[in-house]
């Protein structure tokens, strides 16, 4: 994410002092409330969906997931890197290109 648009982030949470509602707990139960109206979005179908209203309900989840990141003082970077090196190591190409399978069933 832009530098630009973090600091945005930032200055809306603190320009309404809501810091204070914003424990590592209750940001994540809007994350994950925030995703299921993401998922809400294709409750009925998987191709006939309101993009404008994914892009909202997706914009959300990132926003708060920006308010943890800033919360638990962790790089986005560093920890997706981190989680992205696991994931290679449990799903090697050779094994599992092409397939959906748990990597415990590769």
């Amino acid at each position: 994410m832009k530098k630009e648009t973090i600091e945005r982030i930032r200055r809306f949470t603190t320009d309404r002092d809501w810091d204070q509602f914003h424990s590592p707990a209750n940001l994540a139960k809007s994350i994950s409330i925030e995703a299921n109206e993401l998922l809400e979005c294709f409750q009925w179908s998987d191709t006939d969906y309101d993009l404008a209203h994914v892009k909202e309900e997706l914009a959300d989840v990132i926003v708060y997931c920006q308010d943890m990141l800033d919360k638990l003082g962790l790089d986005v970077d560093e920890i997706v890197n981190d989680k992205m090196t696991k994931n290679e190591a449990k799903y090697p190409v050779e094994k599992a290109k092409g397939s959906a399978a748990k990597y415990d069933s590769l």
